[in-house]
């Protein structure tokens, strides 16, 4: 009998394990903290915020792009002496300032519940000493020091899940450039250079999130992507707990993976049926720093709040991204938003974090309204300042038992029926100024 109930043991668990095909690997379940969490900070930091000018992809435009950008090639000739190559800039990518601990306790003040930071963008150059990125990364030049590392256990110390943003192409390795010539029917730099380092970022930081990009040349057969994700799920240090999105290979985004991005800045517009996340930056031209970003380009707080209310009504998650100086300060204008992010938060969290879509995600009745539920409560946001006391919603379902408070406030609020199977007048207290302008009305005992 131990010897059958060790062979079902077995059994079970090679059942379990997953295959290097894509409707074994889209079978696992996502871990269940990606979801509770609702709202994480992306982090775009590399050489190319030492020029800070047009965005991160900077060096493509310049260099790579048919034709060149030509504000771009103005830049440097502007700013920079004939002959100037890229990698000279990384010697400036000092971090100089950078302090870990400052930067989670900022995230952490923003109420985020995950951070993803990029440990290697397009441009190839690794935030940690890559063995297989000699003399182009964040330990051999410019800071000296392992970024990844130092930002990971910071962030963890203050309980928030740590992801790693990693790109699969490099515009200017070699070898990419050998397997694409050849059509990608050629591997080396997926067999030199990409899995290996990979598999070493995973085994080194154990991340919590892979924020794949950079998948577009290819199909996910170049990559070696199924092969990449059998081993994250199920030998990894990380397997039970790593959540990745759907940036693998051309032409799967939205359709394979464990959550999906689809596009950046995506807004699906109605509830989709698969988990999803909507990441946006605060500097509306750019994910990397910008020296010459205008007041008028940044997204205000305002509309943060009400796009991450949005994203979450519609069951996704809100990724907002910042991109700090290269001497490692977070621009104060950042701080600001994400601090002011946190004190919303602080009041309004029990409405997004762990919360579900309800079975109406939003109505216009007498101004827009966005729901979320969580148990047997359902909340109702108001996005703009009513001109007037009394808030009509339309879809809920009254009963006797039906209870109507604010978050912020532990007073019921007074209420009345629209009419006999369903909706319902509100009469608001004079509500305080807000610089979010989004409140939300905690509705219990409705359908």
């Amino acid at each position: 009998m131990l010897v059958a109930a060790f062979l079902t043991v077995l059994a079970a668990r090679a059942a379990a394990r997953y295959t290097e095909d894509w409707p074994s690997l889209d079978s696992r379940p996502l871990p269940s903290w990606y979801d509770q969490a609702k709202f994480g900070i992306f982090v775009h930091w590399g050489v190319y915020s030492v020029p800070g000018f047009h965005d991160e992809w900077f060096l493509f435009d310049w260099l790579f792009r048919q034709p060149p950008n030509q504000e771009c090639v103005d830049f440097m000739k502007r700013n920079y002496p004939s002959g100037f190559t890229y990698p000279e800039f990384a010697p400036h990518f000092s971090a100089r300032f950078f302090n870990p601990g400052d930067w989670a306790d900022i995230f952490k003040a923003s109420g985020a519940k995950y951070v993803v930071l990029t440990a290697k963008h397009h441009e190839g150059f690794t935030n940690w000493g890559s063995p297989f990125s000699w003399n182009w990364n964040s330990v051999d030049i410019g800071p000296h020091r392992d970024l990844v590392g130092e930002l990971g256990a910071a962030v963890r110390s203050r309980s928030l899940h740590y992801g790693l943003y990693h790109s699969l192409c490099e515009w200017s390795n070699h070898l990419f450039e050998r397997d694409k010539k050849s059509g990608f029917k050629t591997q080396e730099f997926v067999a030199h250079k990409l899995l290996p380092e990979l598999y070493s970022m995973v085994v080194t930081y154990k991340p919590d999130l892979i924020w794949s990009d950079g998948e577009w040349d290819a199909p996910d057969t170049y990559w070696n992507s199924t092969q990449f994700l059998a081993w994250l799920y199920n030998d990894s240090p990380v397997k039970d707990t790593v959540v990745t999105n759907d940036r693998w290979g051309s032409d799967l985004r939205c359709k394979h993976g464990g959550y999906y991005n689809c596009e950046d800045k995506y807004t699906p517009g109605q509830l989709p049926k698969h988990k999803w996340e909507k990441c946006q930056s605060v500097d509306k031209q750019s994910w990397g720093y910008r020296r010459n970003m205008k007041t008028s380009e940044l997204m205000d707080l305002p509309t943060i709040i009400k796009d991450l209310v949005e994203t979450v009504a519609l069951g996704g998650n809100y990724l907002l991204n910042v991109g700090p100086t290269p001497d490692g300060m977070i621009p104060v204008v950042f701080e600001e938003r994400l601090r002011g992010i946190g004190a919303w938060l602080d009041v309004n969290g029990e409405a997004i974090y762990g919360s579900k879509p309800w079975r109406i995600q939003r109505e216009n009745a007498s101004l827009p309204v966005w729901y979320t539920s969580k148990g047997k409560s359902v909340y109702a946001f108001i996005t703009a300042k009513p001109s007037k006391p009394l808030v009509e919603l339309l879809e809920p379902k009254t009963s006797t038992a039906t209870k109507v408070t604010i978050l912020g406030n532990t007073n019921p609020l007074s209420w009345a029926p629209v009419r006999p199977n369903g909706g319902l007048v509100v009469l608001l207290p004079e509500l305080p100024q807000s610089p979010s302008q989004v409140w939300t009305i905690k509705l219990d005992g409705v359908q």
